[in-house]
């Protein structure tokens, strides 16, 4: 799914071999430095094939701004799953506005993601800095990345005092949090977003230590009455990780959230979005999440609804594609006077998709006006006829 796709690139980023990044990462000692990707190599490629005889073969593409420059960067990666490795680079150019500066000449392709210039298998066209430049930061882009898994057990444990970097389980919670709180406005702010954000009336954070010097949480209210991470719900401590995350000094450039409503009450889902809105402009930093949620959409801000994206699959198809919601039929209309939870809840989302991704030789997709109206207006009033997606 987007995730795994998200996670292959991060991995890739951080150095590891192709088979690394899907197969998992062992550290020195043998403790698991990355979690492998779900699924076979035969399965990262189902669609999409460019050659007859291609195993399997995909293309990452970026587009960079080098100091006034528009830079281009393609590379293709093939895989074998009969081979002793199962990946290898088949293709890499870069261009500067237009005119390459970099390629590969691959009599025998290299099994590594992006190959060093080794004599026979790579060729500067030119002098190799952009080409270098180009590689550093798109590997810092995708290497800043943070995928968060928030187990609610995890953000019960206790800390050990100085471990303050927030884990993607929400290990460590007790620390960050109380790293944030050392600062009076950012714990001011802390405070005043879990106040609004959960029905209990926060004035503060207390972080007890245990016999073993352990740190501890405690959330502490108005009254004077503190409740520990042991008794908080599970939304909660959901909210104070997100809080935390996004508070902290050392924030990330990408964080990724899967399923951001899971265990968070709808009426607080408004006051959620509006937190995350706010920061990623602050802060300079990219939220990406999925989610199933009419409520979620309904609050969304206009530079979010422009950002957001739908993905679908229906039975013709045997894959799936991702669309901006915005260039939809008519959507930014009838998002004002239907509103985009109404939509999503009707289906109208798919059969928008239905239509604007049919394939000419497909006739069972109406591709005239008329009958695009019809179904549309159809989803609106719950008629979905004979039109209707799975």
């Amino acid at each position: 799914n987007i995730r795994d796709a998200f996670r292959f690139l991060h991995g890739i980023s951080r150095g590891y071999t192709l088979a690394e990044a899907m197969g998992g990462r062992l550290g020195v000692g043998g403790h698991v430095e990355w979690e492998p990707i779900r699924g076979a190599p035969s399965a990262v490629i189902r669609f999409g094939q460019t050659r007859p005889q291609a195993m399997g073969e995909f293309t990452v593409r970026a587009d960079l701004d080098l100091n006034g420059q528009q830079a281009h960067y393609a590379l293709t990666v093939g895989i074998n799953p009969d081979a002793l490795d199962g990946f290898r680079v088949l293709w890499e150019l870069m261009t500067i506005d237009g005119a390459a500066v970099f390629g590969t000449v691959v009599s025998e392709p290299d099994w590594d993601f992006i190959p060093e210039a080794r004599p026979g298998l790579t060729r500067p066209l030119v002098d190799g800095s952009p080409y270098d430049e180009m590689r550093s930061r798109l590997c810092s882009a995708l290497g800043s990345m943070r995928f968060l898994e928030l187990s609610p057990e995890r953000m019960r444990e206790p800390a050990i005092p100085g471990a303050s970097t927030l884990g993607d389980s929400g290990q460590n919670l007790p620390t960050a949090l109380e790293a944030i709180c050392a600062h009076h406005e950012r714990r001011n702010v802390l405070a005043s977003w879990l106040r609004e954000l959960t029905p209990m009336d926060v004035e503060s954070f207390a972080f007890p230590r245990d016999p073993n010097g352990r740190v501890h949480l405690r959330i502490v209210e108005r009254n004077g009455s503190e409740v520990s991470a042991d008794s908080a719900s599970d939304g909660t401590l959901r909210f104070l990780a997100m809080l935390a995350m996004l508070l902290s000094e050392d924030t990330a450039g990408v964080y990724f959230f899967e399923d951001i409503d899971n265990g968070i009450h709808p009426s607080r889902l408004r006051l959620l979005l509006e937190f995350i809105e706010g920061q990623t402009v602050k802060n300079q930093v990219q939220v990406i999440t999925t989610t199933h949620s009419p409520a979620l959409l309904a609050w969304m801000n206009d530079t979010t609804f422009k950002d957001a994206s739908v993905v679908y699959r229906d039975e013709y198809r045997s894959d799936s594609v991702i669309r901006p919601i915005a260039d939809l039929y008519n959507l930014e209309d009838l998002r004002l006077t239907q509103g985009l939870d109404r939509l999503f809840t009707s289906g109208w989302l798919e059969t928008a998709m239905h239509f604007s991704e049919g394939e000419a030789d497909t006739d069972h997709l109406p591709d005239d006006e008329e009958d695009w109206d019809s179904e549309l207006d159809n989803d609106l009033t719950g008629d979905t006829g004979d039109g209707e997606v799975s």
